[in-house]
């Protein structure tokens, strides 16, 4: 019976051993996250992007959001959702006038080529 207690106290200690660790390893992110942040808006103070008071807020704002738990967020589908549709428009209408258009461009160019070649022969 006494061994059953050193097994619980032996779970007690691991389990508050786990989440210590599982603290220090939060905050330690949390610290790392911050540097890289502030290091961030430092960049984009520096390159004029952005005023220092931006650069603060974003800082604070980027810690808020890092801090904050994961929601889920609610709709009214539970489901898959569908891919956005698209519509799909014809050029038909347009087509005629589009061949036209590259026809004349056509002939243009070839005017302007042979009259390049003239231009190179004399």
């Amino acid at each position: 019976m006494d061994n059953f207690g050193g097994i619980i106290q032996r779970a007690v200690y691991l389990g508050v051993g786990l989440a210590s660790y599982a603290g220090e390893k939060a905050n330690q992110k949390l610290a790392e996250l911050r540097t890289e942040t502030q290091k961030l808006a430092d960049e984009m103070v520096k390159r004029g992007e952005m005023t220092t008071e931006e650069g603060r807020k974003f800082v604070e704002d980027m810690m808020n959001k890092a801090m904050q738990k994961p929601t889920v967020e609610s709709s009214p589908e539970t489901g898959p959702r569908e891919p956005r549709r698209i519509e799909i428009l014809s050029e038909d209408d347009s087509s005629s006038e589009s061949n036209q258009e590259v026809d004349k461009m056509r002939q243009e160019v070839h005017k302007l080529q042979d009259e390049l070649r003239r231009l190179q022969k004399d």
